[in-house]
């Protein structure tokens, strides 16, 4: 890809990239990856704001780019092995306060994607709140994008992450 290309493709996530909002939360700096061309399991991240004055809570993604759809977080396993796990419960977004959906933290795991992450493309997610109901967010694809500041270390535990499970 030409760097005139990049610079386009660039300018166009950015500009869909626009905040969402929603009985006082609000969605921002959403992207979507996988790790490679071809690759079965994709991932969403990020911020997820509450201007309300009660804790919220993220209950669920509805989405057709993947068979399967989870709210995952990271556990420490010991001896430098992180393991990803669901969270069936989700996660509580506090009351004025914000929950970060990020690389090597909590994140969205897409498991089973029906069609590729391509760079500069978007995929529509449902996010489901447990008070604000759900809300539709345009999340841009970006596989070029670096760790915002959660880095990951030793291994990753990969084997729960199978789309018939």
């Amino acid at each position: 890809m030409s760097f005139t290309s990049k610079l386009l493709a660039t300018a166009f996530v950015a500009t869909l990239a626009v905040p969402a909002f929603a009985d006082g939360l609000m969605i921002k700096d959403a992207y979507a990856r996988s790790a490679f061309d071809g690759a079965k399991t994709g991932a969403a991240f990020m911020q997820i704001m509450n201007h309300s004055d009660e804790d919220d809570r993220l209950i669920g993604i509805l989405s057709d780019v993947a068979q399967k759809i989870q709210l995952h977080t990271h556990v420490d396993m010991g001896e430098g092995v992180m393991k990803m796990m669901h969270v069936e419960d989700g996660f509580v977004i506090p009351a004025g306060g914000l929950h970060a959906l990020s690389r090597g933290g909590d994140h969205v795991m897409l498991m089973g994607l029906t069609q590729k992450l391509i760079d500069g493309e978007t995929v529509e997610l449902t996010l489901v709140f447990e008070n604000a109901g759900e809300v539709v967010v345009q999340v841009p694809v970006d596989r070029e994008r670096q760790d915002d500041g959660a880095m990951m270390q030793g291994e990753m535990d990969h084997s729960d992450h199978g789309a018939d499970k």
